[in-house]
């Protein structure tokens, strides 16, 4: 289904509810019901934890809820940070009405584009706070609150967390710890024997896969250590594996799981390999040892920041690579930031990619 019948019911909801509720002045002090919204990738999601924490901390009672891809929600059934789940994607003919559980709510929050400040204000936010300078300009006047985008480099899932309107820096300074956000329910599934490393090989862009080589070099030296190699990727990438490993050297399960079911793969590894994909981030979650391949991403927006400072989680890049130069992120310009979205038409090879050896990946694994 197209996104057009559901942003015209919530234009309409959005201008009704304009002339029949009053705007407030100010944040509410104390809000009972607040809902994150959203329509971000996995990886943007699961970096949603320090908001989440922010929230959760600075109003401890509030009920709280948070959007999702309904292909990601599995994720959130162990209610981290107390939070709720709701399920939606503009593409849904239900989308709107997905979000009734947050209907009037306190404070709504949007973390990424500013166009959802109408579906919020549709459903009834009574206060709508999201960041400043999105694009078109127009959308930002249905906000109430616009909050500036950091003057210096720092990790999204930091920037997030300012969302939260309170200094996340404070006395008790937030930092992930180990079960904050519980391990999602999940069919039972044959989990390896013995120690083993997942290499994850697949990606959203061709252009931040991986040389095959390379991946046999990582392998053959995490195997020498006696460590059992799985292969994993997303179900339509089993041709990466079968092209990476055509001999059937090391066992695949490539294709085979859910989300809720490569959280608890990961979870039970000795160590981790992955590209710059939304599995990465699952890794910080379950504080499995990983290094995570930048080439097109930026190590500096999509490692480790402040909230997982403490994380086993290695940023593998080439700093500076001169044509990783775009600076948008949510339909906004951002000096300091560093990344490209460029696809196969704009850069018919990955030398962000090339120029990552097997020999640093083996380092940030301490794997000689």
């Amino acid at each position: 289904m197209s996104r057009g019948p559901n942003r015209l019911r919530a234009m309409a909801g959005a201008l009704l509810n304009a002339v029949t509720t009053p705007r407030l002045l100010v944040r509410p002090a104390d809000p009972q019901k607040i809902l994150v919204l959203h329509e971000l990738l996995l990886g943007d999601t699961l970096m949603l934890a320090p908001l989440l924490a922010a929230l959760r901390r600075r109003y401890a009672s509030a009920e709280i809820f948070v959007t999702a891809n309904p292909a990601h929600a599995s994720l959130f059934s162990g209610k981290p940070y107390g939070v709720r789940v709701l399920p939606f994607s503009e593409r849904n003919a239900n989308a709107i009405d997905a979000l009734s559980p947050a209907s009037d709510c306190d404070l709504a929050i949007l973390p990424g584009e500013n166009r959802y400040a109408v579906v919020a204000r549709a459903i009834g936010a009574r206060w709508i706070a999201g960041f400043t300078e999105g694009r078109p300009g127009w959308r930002n006047r249905v906000i109430d609150e616009s909050l500036p985008l950091p003057p210096e480099p720092m990790a999204l899932a930091d920037m997030f967390a300012l969302l939260c309107g309170a200094d996340a820096e404070n006395s008790d300074p937030l930092r992930y710890r180990a079960g904050d956000w519980p391990a999602p329910d999940c069919e039972a599934f044959d989990k390896p024997e013995g120690p083993y490393a997942v290499l994850h090989v697949g990606a959203g862009s061709p252009l931040r896969l991986w040389e095959p080589s390379k991946w046999r070099s990582v392998a053959r030296a995490i195997a020498a250590q006696g460590v059992r190699v799985v292969w994993t990727s997303g179900r339509n990438e089993t041709d990466l594996v079968n092209e990476i490993d055509p001999g059937v050297q090391y066992h695949s399960m490539a294709g085979q799981l859910d989300l809720a079911q490569l959280w608890h793969l990961f979870a039970g590894a000795r160590v981790a390999v992955t590209l710059d994909t939304g599995i990465a981030h699952m890794a910080k979650l379950t504080r499995t040892p990983v290094a995570a391949l930048f080439g097109q991403g930026s190590a500096v927006l999509f490692g480790r920041g402040r909230f997982w400072e403490n994380a086993p989680f290695a940023e593998v890049t080439v700093a500076q690579f001169p044509c990783r130069d775009q600076r948008h992120l949510f339909k906004r310009e951002i000096d300091w930031v560093r990344r490209c979205n460029r696809t196969l038409a704009g850069c018919p090879r990955a030398r962000c990619m090339e120029a990552i050896s097997a020999e640093q990946v083996l380092a940030a694994l301490q794997v000689q």
